[in-house]
């Protein structure tokens, strides 16, 4: 996959994906975005990867925002195509069928927020800053942030860091309860690498019904997600990984999963 705005690399089971605007800080125009979503597209048919990193290009950002340049002169029928735009990359990044976690190494305000908060897990380094800042600029947080946050942290820290449009330390985001972990910078990637070895270990498909199961039953009453949840389990009694996996247990082996 050759893109102008990311850099992609796959080991193994696991891939990176690196937005690549340092000059920009990897602030998200419009090229960013729809490379996003072919990204994903892209991406979704690999059969190989099990875990996606996704990090930003140099030591300031991993995305410090919009593009606001390239906002300026749009017309109101113009800005919510590009929000919607938006939203369908960051979508596209959220339904992925393997677990994706965002190594935030600096600035991730505005649409850089919104995009970690589309990711299943979000590490931070200790110099990262989360930030959803566009009341500054007359606007409001339209990549999913108004609808994202408020399920990751409740409505009411929501308000407080939508409304105030000021920036939070990983720390303090980490108390709010959606960042998972905080480490020094240089250990960032190591961490996220680390635990996308572990999970890369596991069950592939096991681990994209586990990622359906709580991701849409999230927004469900519990009576209806705990049939889900049900239909769901019976669904891996059909996989070779599932008599794999109790096979390797009774045997007391490490299972190799195939995906199937």
């Amino acid at each position: 996959m050759n893109f102008e705005t990311l850099l992609f690399q796959q080991h193994g089971h696991i891939g990176t994906l690196t937005v690549n605007r340092p000059q920009a800080l990897n602030s998200l125009n419009t090229t960013v975005l729809q490379e996003l979503k072919s990204f994903a597209d892209q991406i979704r048919l690999n059969k190989d990867i099990r875990v996606l990193i996704i990090t930003g290009s140099g030591e300031k950002a991993f995305v410090a925002g919009a593009d606001i340049k390239a906002m300026q002169g749009m017309t109101p029928r113009e800005a919510e195509e590009f929000s919607g735009m938006a939203q369908s990359a960051f979508n596209a990044i959220e339904t992925l069928p393997f677990a994706v976690i965002a190594a935030v190494n600096g600035f991730a305000l505005g649409g850089g927020c919104e995009l970690a908060l589309s990711c299943d897990i979000i590490l931070a380094s200790e110099k990262a800053k989360f930030g959803l800042p566009e009341v500054t600029l007359g606007l409001l947080p339209c990549f999913g942030g108004t609808q994202r946050l408020p399920r990751a942290i409740g409505l009411y820290k929501a308000r407080e860091m939508v409304f105030s449009g000021e920036f939070y330390s990983a720390e303090a985001c980490k108390e709010f309860g959606f960042v998972n972990r905080v480490f020094a910078p240089e250990e960032l990637l190591n961490a996220a690498q680390k635990l996308a070895e572990t999970i890369a270990l596991r069950g592939p498909v096991a681990v994209a019904k586990a990622k359906q199961s709580l991701n849409t039953g999230f927004e469900l009453h519990i009576t209806d997600g705990l049939k889900q949840e049900a239909v769901l389990f019976g669904e891996l009694f059909n996989t070779q990984d599932h008599n794999e996996g109790i096979g390797a247990f009774i045997e007391k082996r490490n299972p190799d999963f195939t995906g199937k």
